[in-house]
């Protein structure tokens, strides 16, 4: 394996010490701890392989692990998902910091409150499903026409009955028709 395909945290083989991890990378050598030691290798001489996928994104090569751990992270933060609290750019501004309350018939049984962003960005997500579910109804390579068609109806009615939620919209582009998006 070339150094320069060696980024710290990637995790390799070694014929001799097994697995471990990238701690550090100079030159002509990497210190990767094993579980024995920390051991400074060429990894060309020494035969080291990835121990897991890697994949190069515009010239820099990293473990797969670490490109997915930073991918989520980044998209769970630009979501708000970990903090109810943040405001969901779609949301209309007079439910910013509201919330949903179901009240069940009985009194004797808790109501339940949702924060409106968290409620928000649910029902953002069928939206977004439903078209996922479109787009693969329109590829599909067996589906006929006919077929395509009345699936797209029974989606064209889940938007219809999804019309309830178009008033927690900021605006009318991302609202929900019947007739599709």
């Amino acid at each position: 394996m070339k150094i320069q395909s060696l980024t710290v945290g990637l995790r390799v083989k070694h014929p001799q010490y097994g697995v471990g991890t990238v701690k550090a990378v100079s030159e002509h050598l990497a210190e990767i701890r094993f579980d024995d030691a920390l051991r400074s290798i060429d990894p060309e001489l020494g035969e080291v392989t990835p121990a897991e996928p890697s994949m190069a994104v515009s010239g820099l090569e990293i473990s797969l692990r670490q490109f997915v751990e930073s991918t989520i992270e980044t998209i769970v933060d630009r979501l708000g998902v970990e903090k109810p609290d943040a405001t969901v750019e779609e949301l209309g501004t007079r439910w910013h910091k509201g919330k949903a309350v179901l009240h069940p018939s009985d009194p004797t049984l808790q109501t339940k409150e949702i924060p409106m962003e968290v409620f928000f960005h649910k029902v953002v997500g069928v939206r977004n499903q439903l078209r996922v579910l479109e787009q693969k109804i329109n590829a599909h390579p067996v589906l006929t026409d006919g077929e395509k068609v009345e699936i797209q109806q029974y989606i064209s009615r889940c938007y219809g009955s999804l019309t309830t939620f178009n008033l927690l919209f900021k605006s009318k582009d991302g609202q929900f028709s019947s007739k599709g998006e």
